[in-house]
């Protein structure tokens, strides 16, 4: 049978996404390398599949702040693309870029936050092109929207825009070593939900019916 929610992903189709996410990780190390002009390493991928308490119990305090980007995915995959950036990771970025680093999400000028949304479209195209690849297909991406709020209302967003269909967030996540410091790094990635059944009959999975 075809996916009607997200928890009807088998180890088939988490297998899949798990390929889509490691080269992603790849790319995404690749062109933040070049736009940071450091050494950048990515760890392998981790899939979960977690509902909406599973996800805040796993990244911490519902109440802090974080930042986070999204983007719109439409052409052959339609759906959301949600990447979060905690404080540490975006002054990582900063300070190699402005040579400068903030205390608080609340500092951040125009021109730091344009950096971020940079920082947020590389990582999300990046698993973009790796879809694209493995699929054949195509992606388009919407302008990136950054947005600072609490972690437990952030989230609210894709529940919001899947919560008629699922309960369930798909979530990529790992680190990233910048010059040896560790950083987490966590995608959300979540199609609809015939285009996630497009997605991985491209890839393999043979349903019936």
């Amino acid at each position: 049978m075809k996916i009607q929610r997200y928890e009807d992903m088998g180890a088939m189709e988490l297998d899949i996404i798990r390929e889509i996410a490691s080269i992603g990780t790849g790319y995404a190390a690749t062109s933040l390398a070049s736009m940071l002009g450091s050494e950048v390493r990515m760890t392998i991928p981790e899939i979960n599949l977690l509902g909406y308490s599973e996800t805040i119990d796993k990244m911490g305090d519902p109440e802090e702040c974080i930042a986070a980007v999204l983007t719109q995915m439409s052409g052959d995959v339609e759906g959301i693309m949600l990447f979060l950036l905690r404080l540490d990771f975006i002054n990582e970025v900063l300070g190699k870029m402005l040579g400068k680093t903030v205390d608080s999400y609340e500092e951040m000028t125009e021109m730091e936050i344009s950096v971020l949304t940079e920082l947020g479209n590389i990582i999300i195209s990046s698993y973009a092109n790796a879809i694209s690849q493995l699929a054949g297909i195509r992606i388009k991406l919407s302008v990136p929207g950054v947005s600072v709020n609490m972690l437990g209302g952030i989230l609210t967003v894709p529940m919001a825009e899947f919560g008629y269909v699922t309960d369930k967030l798909l979530l990529i996540d790992g680190q990233l070593l910048v010059n040896q410091k560790r950083l987490n790094s966590t995608l959300l990635m979540l199609p609809e939900m015939e285009s996630l059944n497009v997605l991985m009959q491209k890839l393999g999975a043979v349903y019936e019916g």
